[in-house]
Formats: C-alpha cells, sequence, structure tokens
C-alpha cells in the first residue's frame, strides 16, 4: 500500500469534516461516517496490493515453465498485471 493506514484514516476525517463544514452533506455521527469512508478508501487503494499478490500466486505455479522457455520473470509479471488489470477493469497508478 502506497499510503500509510493512519494516513487514510486522516484523509478520511478531514473529508468528511469539510463536507459537513460545507454543509454538502448531513450526518448524526461524522466519527461513523468517517469510520466508514475511511475503511472504502482503503478498500479501494489495497486493490492493487491484492492484484499483486494474485499475479506473483500465478507466476509461481508457472515457475517452472517460465524457466524452460527463458521468459523473464518482470516482463512475464508486467503482463499479466495488465491482463488481469484490463479483464477487472482496474485503472492503476
Amino acid at each position: 500500500m502506497l499510503l500509510s493506514r493512519d494516513y487514510v484514516g486522516y484523509m478520511a476525517g478531514e473529508v468528511v469534516k469539510r463536507l459537513l463544514a460545507a454543509k454538502m452533506i448531513e450526518a448524526p455521527s461524522a466519527a461513523t461516517l468517517a469510520q466508514r469512508v475511511r475503511v472504502a478508501m482503503q478498500d479501494e487503494i489495497s486493490v492493487e496490493d491484492r492484484l499483486n499478490e494474485e499475479v506473483r500466486e500465478i507466476l509461481t505455479k508457472h515457475a517452472d515453465e517460465m524457466r524452460r522457455t527463458g521468459v523473464q520473470y518482470q516482463e512475464m509479471y508486467k503482463k499479466v498485471k495488465g491482463e488481469l488489470a484490463r479483464q477487472r477493469k482496474l485503472i492503476l497508478r
């Protein structure tokens, strides 16, 4: 994850605070809303981490075949990650 969990929590709190201050939203509890926003932000940020882990698992399963054919790990990593992201319609940084 590129951002720390503490910073994501801070950002969620600031977003909620500013939206409430600008009267763009109403909420009975700012803390509860900030917690829900934090969870949503962390889920979104961790999408690429989960994708990276899945790519590593796929490449581990095919390590022998890659060695036999002489395919570079990094090259295959980029291709598999790109293909999975395309299939899932993900936009990566």
